[in-house]
């Protein structure tokens, strides 16, 4: 394939024909490609798998990750143990570009592979590699690990992913239209721009949009003013030039900030996360406008088939037999694990994400005899899965995660798994009969674990966070905590109520419903399926995208 006059190599439907080049840290294309974390990873891989369903002329830019994000093992005693191990891939093609960027004042070669549309049917994406014997063993160590810790490394990987990927799209001739930051980590690339355009700030404006998933100002990068400076992050601009650009005066610099003053446009992943962003930024002049497009995932690469083709049949035991089959299958990989044997006639709830402490993993298990009495429960038989990788710089988190190990040695029906990834993602999902989500609202921007479990048989039981608000019809499509305003509540006060609600659910109407009312509960089930492939399958958001942010 000619690398250097790229054209997208399916024909591209009239209505997308708009050149778009998409920039995101992480990607979750399919299993074998390690390149995520967690939800900005399945957004951004389900994003791809949709431009690629609607011949969007769409490519993404990432970054190939040597060791990954980590590979979540245990210790001796079954707590976390993080391991980098070095990945090896036969299906990227190696474009043959090399060009050189400055980072730190250096200059730093830089090689680009390529995942082929049909490989894992997704758009084109390009990934970028620091991995040469060209450069010096610091230089390479820059693609190492995603999200490293140390914050010139993490600096270097945004200079990489924006301006890199600003040289990679001249070195490949595609010319966008339209440069989508997703979260801010590529905004480099509108300092490259910036210098490219001859310092007209309506030149860059003009194709740069912007998604922000962050709720709230804190949890936003922002990182030493000298130090970017330092690390060659204004593509040559002065401190001074950078703040009368960005508005930006104290020692910080702050990447989503500069991110809404470069876009002509943003948008939040969810109606609610768009109202909490257009409030949260209101204070700062000369930001753009934001918008709301609420995150899906990719129908065709998540839904279990046979249960959708059951429903449609209206064929009740072929339905009740495969969603049977599927938690009998996900049972033997947590019997593998744990070595605990479960039975897959038992109400399954699972609680599988992302460990970080809004997201509250050991909300049920705070009431010590509540906790108790749902585990022992002889009539209402329950089991209780959970699994998720925390970052594995953030301690609280990995408390949490060995909390749970250590609790869960006392029962028989409860299990941690580890190595949760797409793979283990989708086949928990499938052995859900209860998805458990339980952030503190409104930190949740959007949320996409629920959509799946949907299109995989579980029903969702939430606090009315993030997608949430707009897909549950209570008892109807699955179970949420009731509205409430928690501006006047403590954290404790707001963990209590949520926690105190989420029982009263499960005892009260899911338990008796699953054991007594099959029916009705499968008849949720059904509801919750067909709502989530009508409202959030990812076709809808790269259509929006298109019609909404790149027009």
């Amino acid at each position: 394939m000619d690398f250097k006059n790229y054209t997208i190599p399916y024909k591209i439907e009239e209505r997308y024909q708009k050149r778009v080049a998409y920039f995101s840290m992480e990607y979750a294309i399919h299993q074998p490609l390690k390149i995520y974390s967690g939800g900005l990873g399945f957004l951004s891989g389900s994003h791809l798998r949709s431009a690629y369903d609607l011949r969007q002329n769409l490519i993404g830019i990432g970054i190939l990750w040597r060791e990954g994000y980590y590979d979540q093992a245990r210790n001796s005693d079954q707590t976390l143990k993080v391991v980098w191990i070095e990945k090896i891939y036969n299906f990227l093609e190696d474009t043959g570009i090399r060009f050189q960027l400055n980072i730190h004042d250096h200059p730093v070669w830089v090689k680009v592979l390529y995942l082929n549309p049909e490989t894992f049917k997704s758009a084109p994406l390009f990934l970028m590699s620091t991995d040469l014997e060209e450069n010096d063993h610091i230089s390479r160590t820059i693609t190492n690990r995603l999200y490293d810790g140390n914050a010139a490394t993490k600096m270097a990987q945004f200079i990489l992913l924006g301006a890199g990927g600003a040289k990679l799209l001249e070195a490949i001739n595609f010319n966008p239209e339209i440069y989508h930051l997703n979260e801010a980590h590529g905004v480099s690339a509108a300092f490259y721009l910036y210098q490219k355009y001859g310092k007209k700030i309506e030149e860059v404006k003009k194709r740069i949009v912007f998604t922000t998933h962050t709720p709230e100002e804190a949890g936003n990068e922002k990182h030493d003013m000298q130090l970017c400076y330092d690390m060659s992050y204004f593509s040559g601009l002065s401190i001074d030039e950078v703040r009368e650009l960005t508005g930006i005066t104290d020692d910080k610099f702050n990447h989503s900030l500069a991110a809404l003053k470069f876009a002509h446009l943003a948008n939040g992943v969810s109606q609610l996360h768009g109202e909490v962003s257009r409030q949260m930024w209101s204070k700062y002049e000369g930001i753009c406008e934001i918008k709301a497009i609420t995150n899906a995932q990719n129908w065709r690469y998540w839904a279990d088939k046979q249960l959708y083709r059951a429903m449609i049949d209206k064929n009740d035991q072929w339905f009740d037999d495969r969603k049977k089959h599927l938690k009998s299958r996900t049972l033997e990989i947590v019997a593998d694990q744990t070595g605990k044997v479960m039975d897959p006639n038992v109400l399954t709830i699972v609680w599988a994400r992302r460990f970080a402490g809004y997201k509250r993993a050991d909300l049920l298990t705070r009431d010590k005899d509540r906790f108790e009495a749902l585990l022992n429960n002889s009539k209402y038989p329950v089991q209780l899965i959970f699994a998720g990788k925390p970052y594995p710089l953030d301690y609280p988190a990995i408390s949490d995660f060995n909390y749970l190990v250590n609790l869960s040695k006392q029962y028989k029906n409860m299990a941690v798994l580890t190595g949760y990834e797409l793979t283990l993602s989708k086949r928990l999902k499938q052995l859900s009969d209860v998805w458990l989500n339980n952030p503190r609202v409104p930190r949740e921007a959007s949320g996409t674990s629920g959509m799946t479990a949907a299109m995989n048989g579980a029903v969702n039981l939430s606090t009315n966070d993030g997608w949430i608000r707009e897909f549950i019809n209570n008892g109807n499509n699955g179970f949420v905590v009731p509205p409430v305003d928690y501006t006047n509540m403590t954290t404790e006060e707001q963990d209590k109520f949520d926690m105190d609600k989420l029982y009263e659910i499960i005892e009260n109407e899911i338990l008796p419903l699953y054991y007594s009312d099959y029916d009705t509960w499968r008849q949720i089930i059904k509801n919750g399926m067909r709502d989530v492939q009508i409202r959030f399958d990812s076709n809808r958001m790269a259509d929006e995208y298109y019609e909404i942010m790149y027009k």
